[in-house]
Formats: C-alpha cells, sequence, structure tokens
C-alpha cells in the first residue's frame, strides 16, 4: 500500500507538470495575435492570461469526464500507465515548444494515454467511438469551422469599417481584441485544464482513492488550474512568435475577428464535452483572418510545418508512452528509470533552448511591431517586405555601397584645361 500510495502520488505531480507543460504551451492561443498587434504588452497579456485560466478551470467538468470516464476502460488502467502516458505528452509539448511549433498539447495527452493503455491492456482498453467521435472528428473539424468563421468576420470588419477613421477604428478593435483574447483564455482554462483534472481523476480511480464515474475533486480543480495558471504566466514565447508573426501578419481588426472566432468554437465544444484542441482551432483563426484582408497572406511553409506536427502529435506521443509503460512493468525501479529520464530530458531540451533565448523582450522581433498605440508602423509582412527588395536602399546605404565600388570612368570635357596646360 505504501508502494502504491507513493506511485499516486508520482502520478499526480507528473500531471500538474503537464499541466504546466499545457500552460506555456498554449498561452500563444489567447495572445499571440494580441501581442503581435501591440494591443496588449506581452507580459501584462500573459499576466491576464493566467488568471483567467484559472477562472475558467472553474466553469466546467464536462471534457474531464470524458477523459476520466469515456476514452479508456478505467477497469483496466494502473497510475504505471497514466504516468507513462504523462512521460509521453511531456515529451512532446517539449520538444515542439523547443522548435516554436503549436502544436497540441491535447492530442499530445490523448496520444500519451491511448498509446500506454493499448501497451498496457491491448487495442480493446480504448473505447473508438469516443475516440472518433469526441477527439478525431473536433481535430479535423475545429481549425476548418475556425478559419472559416474568421475569414468572414475578417471581411465583414473591413467591409463595415470602410468609411470610418483609421485611428479610431483601430483603437476600438484594440480594445475589442482585449476582451476576446480575454475570453479565449477563460475558454482555454475551461477546455485544457479540465483535461489534466480528468487525468488526476482516472489516477485516483485507478488507485482505489476515488470510485468510478466520480466527478473531479475540488482539490483536483483547484490544483489543475494553479498549475496551467503559472505555466501560462509564464509565458510560451517561442509559440507566441510563431502564431503572432509565423503565420501571417495581423492588424487589430483581423486580431479580434480571429480570437473572436476561436473563443467561441472553444465554448462550444466545451459545453458538449468534446476534447477539443485550443491550437488547432486558434491556428484555424489565424490563418483565415489572415486570408480575410485584402492583399493578407498567409505563410504556407510555417503552416505545412505546423500541419505535420499535428499529424506526429497522437502517434509520437502514443510511441512514448507504450515504451515507457513497458519499462515500468519491471517494478518500481522501472517507474524511477522512466521518472530519471523524464527529468534528463526536461533538463537537456531546457538547456538547448537557452542557446537563442526568445522572451517577452524580443518575441515581436522581425519587423516593427505597434507597442505604443495607434499611429506606430504594423509589422512588415511578406506583401512589405517583397516590396522593399525591389525598392532603392536608403540614401545613407547607397552612399556606403557607393564607397566601395570603384569610380566609373567619363569621358574627357575637351573644354577642360588638361593637366599639361594648367603645369
Amino acid at each position: 500500500m505504501e508502494s502504491f500510495s507513493l506511485i499516486l502520488a508520482i502520478v499526480v505531480v507528473t500531471a500538474l507538470a503537464f499541466d504546466f507543460t499545457n500552460g506555456f504551451h498554449d498561452t500563444a492561443n489567447a495572445m499571440a495575435t494580441t501581442i503581435s498587434t501591440g494591443a496588449l504588452k506581452p507580459k501584462v497579456a500573459v499576466a491576464m492570461s493566467a488568471v483567467l485560466n484559472l477562472v475558467g478551470a472553474f466553469l466546467s467538468v464536462e471534457v474531464a469526464n470524458t477523459i476520466s470516464k469515456g476514452l479508456v476502460d478505467e477497469t483496466g488502467i494502473r497510475p504505471e500507465v497514466i504516468f507513462a502516458a504523462l512521460v509521453g505528452a511531456i515529451l512532446w509539448n517539449l520538444l515542439t515548444w523547443l522548435v516554436g511549433l503549436p502544436s497540441s498539447s491535447s492530442h499530445a495527452l490523448m496520444g500519451g494515454l491511448i498509446g500506454a493503455a493499448v501497451a498496457s491492456a491491448g487495442i480493446g482498453a480504448v473505447n473508438g467511438d469516443v475516440l472518433v467521435t469526441k477527439v478525431l472528428l473536433p481535430a479535423i473539424a475545429a481549425p476548418i469551422v475556425a478559419g472559416l468563421a474568421a475569414l468572414l468576420a475578417s471581411r465583414m470588419t473591413y467591409s463595415l469599417g470602410r468609411k470610418a477613421d483609421g485611428r479610431a477604428a483601430a483603437k476600438g478593435y484594440r480594445a475589442g481584441q482585449i476582451a476576446s483574447a480575454g475570453l479565449v483564455s477563460l475558454a482555454h482554462g475551461t477546455n485544457d485544464a479540465q483535461k489534466t483534472m480528468g487525468i488526476i481523476t482516472l489516477a485516483l480511480i485507478a488507485g482505489g482513492s476515488l470510485s468510478p464515474d466520480s466527478d473531479p475533486p475540488v482539490w483536483v480543480i483547484l490544483s489543475a488550474g494553479l498549475a496551467i495558471a503559472l505555466g501560462t504566466y509564464l509565458g510560451g514565447w517561442r509559440i507566441i512568435r510563431t502564431m503572432g508573426k509565423g503565420l501571417t501578419d495581423l492588424q487589430p481588426q483581423q486580431g479580434f475577428a480571429a480570437q473572436t472566432s476561436a473563443a467561441t468554437v472553444i465554448l462550444a465544444s466545451s459545453h458538449l464535452g468534446f476534447s477539443l484542441s485550443t491550437t488547432h482551432s486558434v491556428s484555424g483563426a489565424v490563418m483565415g483572418a489572415g486570408l480575410g484582408r485584402k492583399g493578407g497572406v498567409v505563410r504556407w511553409s510555417t503552416a505545412t510545418r505546423m500541419f505535420v506536427a499535428w499529424g506526429l502529435t497522437l502517434p509520437a506521443a502514443a510511441l512514448v508512452a507504450a515504451l515507457a509503460e513497458w519499462v515500468c512493468r519491471a517494478g518500481d525501479w522501472g517507474t524511477a528509470l522512466v521518472a530519471v529520464f523524464l527529468i534528463a530530458s526536461s533538463f537537456a531540451i531546457w538547456r538547448i533552448s537557452r542557446r537563442e533565448v526568445v522572451d517577452h523582450t524580443n518575441v515581436v522581433d522581425g519587423g516593427p511591431v505597434d507597442t505604443e498605440g495607434p499611429g506606430q508602423p504594423e509589422p512588415a509582412g511578406v506583401v512589405t517586405t517583397a516590396m522593399a527588395a525591389v525598392s532603392p536602399p536608403p540614401t545613407g546605404a547607397t552612399e556606403e555601397l557607393a564607397a566601395t565600388l570603384p569610380a566609373p570612368a567619363t569621358t574627357p570635357d575637351p573644354k577642360a584645361p588638361s593637366a599639361a596646360t594648367t603645369v
């Protein structure tokens, strides 16, 4: 019993560690566009998002119940299986954070849980109907629905505001963007914090501390909310840079449309108990908003890398979790070995990330950003960069280039005195 209590404690701590990585991995979902358009300062944005993530964690338990009661057969799950699932999810979160790719923490967790459950009890341990209807189909539908909604909303916004004063309209949309970003943060807490609640509840049921079909206890809801809020406050600056500037360049009107569309999709899915990826929803909305402005573009090279990461998330997390579960079968020393591997790998990834630090001071590097309010230049996009490439260089650059080139040959003026006559 003492050994079991220890493994249960390890599972709870590891689940909260995953929730922490989920927070800084998905901060970009709520605040990337708000930061990139200059509506809020970076540190203010992540602080606001952290508070609303915590509040959102208390609004519903439907998604938590999908995980703890629906996705896998809880009767055949041991705490070690859940620990292995969390190892796969955490490592995938950290790897994609390192390269700045906005992948789905939700699907990393689902993949880890599926891989560990199949390795432990076979394919029958996974409820296929729940997997398809509440995980896979929403994963495909969410970015499409959010993207189309954001595209239409952006075009409608520009059409309705065509005659409005540009400076006043931009200021108004920035205020709207702050409100919509808060709504996304609230939705993120409602949807993503619940996934950790569901995992901890599943571990407590597997360990005999809770009866089957129990809802998450209050202490589980509070601890999951605090963990995701802390991770959010630290800020996943690498992914914020990709989401805010790597996919497209957004103006305040587009940012408002993207965040409002994404928040609507996320809140609706949370109410229905769908384990939706907030990353998929927000990314789809950002791309849709990027195409909603005349002359707007989407950087499809970045989008393609992101799509590949989305496709790899479930199988990659499942594979790592299955291997971790196989090692954990060896007993306490196997579980300890997996724990040491997780800690060492996490530290190694953090050390690699220090080679190129991205934080609130340089998250918007790569172009001038409106950080002081209306009147400042917007971020330089693809079109702007292309125009700059074919435009004459600045005066200073022209003089500097001329100084490095040989003087051009000139035809002597016949009326000018020669060197011989001036001597």
